[in-house]
């Protein structure tokens, strides 16, 4: 895992979310009523808060020697690692956005927070296949 690989990933990831949550943070959902400057910061703060947890800390621990022994007792782990990984990170980064925007006065955050989450990582799975990016 490079960093650069993750600095694009990244910022795939806010160009999808951060429209995705300033459009919550704008509508009839969001109590209080935040300014401009506070609902791009929130935006962006949301994945930028898991986004790091995902790639460098779920990723060492699916891709550890520690996974890989458990999987001499579950060999179907092993064969499903991506898979697993992938649920867990992304269920991790929804949970936590959304207690962020919630704790903000977001109604609905969990929806709004999946909406996001699951536009990036689809998009990012479409274009990695057409495009090799990112």
């Amino acid at each position: 895992m490079t960093i650069g690989r993750w600095f694009w990933s990244f910022a795939f990831t806010q160009l999808v979310e951060v429209p995705i949550y300033l459009r919550a943070l704008s509508g009839p959902d969001r109590t209080p009523v935040l300014r401009w400057p506070q609902r791009v910061g929130l935006a962006f703060l949301a994945s930028a808060l898991t986004h790091p947890y995902v790639w460098f800390v779920f990723f060492a621990v699916f891709y550890s020697r520690a996974y890989e022994d458990l999987g001499y007792r579950w060999p179907a782990l092993v064969d499903h690692r991506y898979t697993i990984y992938f649920f867990v990170a992304e269920s991790f980064a929804v949970g936590v956005e959304a207690l962020l925007l919630r704790g903000c006065g977001l109604q609905r955050a969990f929806l709004w927070a999946l909406l996001a989450n699951a536009s990036s990582a689809g998009l990012g799975f479409i274009s990695r296949h057409y495009l090799g990016f990112p």
